[in-house]
């Protein structure tokens, strides 16, 4: 049986890629044509999956490290059956706050009770907008209810997020049509009271695993369970100087 947790994170802002492009293959199949020639198409529930393509990721001379870990890729996941877990690069378009002129997904540097700091200098991070299932929904469904905590603006064309499920580890969804939402409401979480508004989401792909209320909601940092493409193999090595432009496909896990 397959193991979708606890699957090594792609450290893919390290590698600095050119261009990032993130697809929810649909699934659907066509009938006969109608009167006017044309096929009806319909959606087949469930089905479809996350796709991520990575190009051009900049290796040069002083980047031995990053010719490592591009090695460890190729190594780990040429033939397709080894996991990954990818991350979805959101953080300028998501609905984070603004904080000195940039969209903060996440605040770091945050302090101890007392005002310290760790030894090294470093402090704790917090996500600056993160979201909980309101009700229960089973696998397969394919809207959800959340509550949204800390959002900029309101959710309204499409966003990426992820859920940890306890099988099928992270996966990533995007909402497709915002059913219904709530007026702005506040509450105390850990202390801090954070705006928040309830939403109805119709969501792509279907829920991978069922949810209960109270389950976790990742907006800041979406990933899914990916695996390389099956008709992709990463090549490894360099032209003059170390230089190198090494491209990587993922697909959803399965």
């Amino acid at each position: 049986m397959a193991v979708y947790v606890n699957q090594p994170l792609v450290p893919i802002t390290y590698l600095r890629p050119k261009q990032a492009l993130f697809e929810r293959v649909a699934s659907a199949v066509e009938g006969g044509r109608n009167l006017a020639g044309q096929t009806v198409s319909m959606a087949i529930t469930g089905g479809g999956y996350v796709r991520c393509t990575y190009s051009d990721c900049v290796l040069e001379r002083d980047d031995t490290e990053r010719h490592e870990v591009v090695e460890w890729l190729a190594q780990r996941g040429n033939g397709s059956f080894r996991f990954f877990t990818v991350p979805i690069i959101n953080r300028d378009i998501g609905p984070f706050p603004s904080i000195n002129g940039r969209k903060r997904p996440v605040i770091t540097g945050i302090p101890h009770s007392d005002g310290s700091l760790f030894s090294d200098g470093s402090g704790y991070s917090q996500a600056t907008v993160f979201g909980k299932v309101l009700s229960t929904a089973s696998v397969g469904a394919g809207q959800m209810s959340i509550r949204l905590y800390g959002a900029a603006r309101d959710l309204r064309w499409s966003d990426w997020f992820s859920i940890l499920h306890p099988t099928k580890g992270w996966r990533a969804y995007a909402y497709w049509e915002v059913i219904s939402k709530s007026a702005q409401g506040s509450e105390i979480v850990g202390g801090v009271d954070l705006s928040y508004r309830d939403y109805t989401l119709a969501i792509g792909p279907a829920l991978r695993e069922a949810v209960s209320a109270g389950d976790y909601v990742e907006f800041s940092a979406p990933r899914c369970v990916m695996k390389f493409a099956p008709d992709f193999s990463l090549s490894t090595g360099f032209s003059g100087f170390l230089s190198a432009r090494p491209t990587l496909q993922f697909v959803e896990a399965f």
